[in-house]
């Protein structure tokens, strides 16, 4: 195996990908330091489309995942992890949702919740049955 097919990236190209890593870290940071005057969830959706970005950034600039690369197979595990990544996800969110609509609500004070039409059981000191 020779050095021309498996490139490790020249000095110019990992420092682009630095660049655009540190900016992309920069730029959510100051608008939660700040206090940037947005909505909170245009605030959330800015940081996580910036983080989705990164990554992106990261896989193509530091872990060299490109079409090219062996053949494809790297983009094509990559694309298959993704796709797992993304339903072991949005299935625990989902089921998370579902149990969070379906609880019973439960008291704030810490009391058992008594039913309405249930008789109220008092024990008399002294008293054994």
């Amino acid at each position: 195996m020779s050095d021309a097919t498996h490139s490790h990236g020249t000095m110019g190209r990992l420092m682009i990908g630095f660049a655009l890593a540190a900016l992309l870290t920069i730029i959510p940071f100051y608008l939660v330091m700040a206090d940037v005057d947005l909505p909170r969830n245009t605030l959330i959706g800015i940081i996580m489309g910036l983080a989705a970005v990164q990554i992106i950034v990261h896989l193509v600039f530091f872990l060299h995942v490109n079409g090219t690369a062996e053949g494809g197979w790297t983009l094509a595990a990559t694309g298959l992890s993704v796709v797992i990544l993304v339903i072991v996800l949005a299935g625990s969110l989902w089921v998370m949702h579902n149990m969070n609509e379906n609880m019973m609500p439960m008291p704030h004070d810490g009391e058992m919740m008594q039913m309405p039409d249930a008789p109220q059981l008092s024990v008399e000191p002294g008293s054994h049955s």
